[in-house]
């Protein structure tokens, strides 16, 4: 598995991707899915944008990141990751935010924030805990489902500050 910028011949594979999570519609906040111009548009206009790309050549997951906010608070970052479905469970999506956290230090990002992670989307939170990311609460009924009921979100960050 090979983690590397995004290059645009990978585009219809990411667009596939994520419009799946869109689909699914319990991980991100979008409900439009991508076409292949604003996906074109979207992942370019990110600070950065990588794809796991396994030893076939096949575009399996993808991430990325922007800054959260602007001005004052632009040092900290945001980042999406997407993995396709079929390819679950393979610690994909660990490599995915491995990859992110040192190329966010890159950029002299000094925090990575995830705004809204569904509580009931375990798999990511359990990773995120175990990367060293600290939830910071509980917003009660902070993102709507599919199926149009409200779900718990929990935002959570990591300080990227290199240690001395």
């Amino acid at each position: 598995m090979q983690i590397r910028q995004y290059a645009p011949a990978d585009l219809e594979q990411m667009t596939a991707i994520w419009n799946e999570v869109v689909e699914e519609g319990n991980a991100f906040p979008q409900e439009e899915l991508l076409t292949p111009t604003s996906a074109a548009e979207f992942f370019a206009s990110q600070s950065y944008t990588a794809v796991a790309e396994n030893d076939l050549g096949r575009v399996v997951g993808l991430y990325i990141l922007h800054p959260n906010n602007v001005g004052r608070c632009s040092h900290i970052c945001n980042a999406s990751y997407a993995v396709l479905a079929a390819c679950r469970g393979q610690h994909i999506g660990s490599m995915l935010v491995v990859d992110c956290i040192r190329q966010a230090r890159e950029l002299g990002f000094r925090v990575l924030q995830f705004n809204a992670v569904v509580e009931s989307n375990l798999s990511a939170r359990h990773l995120y805990e175990r990367l060293g990311f600290t939830q910071l609460g509980t917003v009660p009924g902070g993102y709507r489902m599919k199926d149009g009921s409200y779900e718990n979100i929990c935002p959570y960050y990591i300080e990227l500050i290199p240690e001395e």
